[in-house]
């Protein structure tokens, strides 16, 4: 991408927008099939997901602050948001089933939250899956929607793509300290709301 569109991007420009989500399609539409999987996939295409994706990034550009972010991880963040709606639509009656019948219960013990980061691993890598593989998981991934798009883009880099929170900083435009004082608040609050269903 070049810096010319990249700043046309940040002042605004859909028109540098769209050519941007054109030259990216085969990127986003890559991750959009690995995030929908086999269930979704039944209800609905790829493709859809993307133009649908394509016109909320052009709808909310406008209103929204990228700074210096790489517009491709803010697509990828409004395709997720909407395939979470998505599974919301088709699946929600049975995830609320499910979440009434399994108990949450604590699989660690104190304050480790290793199982519940390898419940967020597997449920923001593979949410079609988690409404059929496990209730808890279910119940994670409504949790994690009730987050912030930054507390969600933080636990995303960190957990599922391994960055380290000086990385994540760099990403988010905040100070390495405040990103793991981030992380830290956001697996509390995902605790807090697990203890809410």
């Amino acid at each position: 991408m070049s810096d010319d569109c990249l700043a046309r991007i940040q002042a605004r420009d859909t028109e540098a927008l769209a050519s941007f989500i054109q030259s990216h399609r085969p990127q986003l539409m890559a991750f959009i099939e690995r995030q929908l999987g086999t269930a979704l996939r039944r209800k609905i295409e790829p493709d859809d997901v993307f133009q649908e994706t394509s016109a909320e990034a052009v709808r909310a550009l406008p209103s929204v602050e990228l700074g210096d972010r790489d517009p491709f991880s803010w697509l990828c963040q409004i395709a997720e948001r909407r395939i979470i709606d998505l599974h919301r639509r088709f699946f929600g009656a049975a995830k609320r089933d499910a979440a009434r019948e399994v108990p949450l219960g604590s699989s660690g013990g104190g304050d480790e939250p290793a199982g519940l980061i390898n419940l967020l691993v597997a449920s923001m890598t593979t949410p079609s899956k988690a409404f059929s593989r496990n209730a808890r998981e279910a119940r994670l991934l409504e949790a994690l929607a009730k987050l912030t798009e930054e507390q969600q883009t933080a636990l995303r880099l960190r957990y599922i793509e391994n960055q380290p929170s000086k990385q994540i900083a760099e990403h988010l435009g905040k100070s390495d300290a405040a990103v793991r004082v981030m992380l830290t608040r956001s697996l509390k609050k995902l605790h807090e709301l697990l203890g809410e269903f």
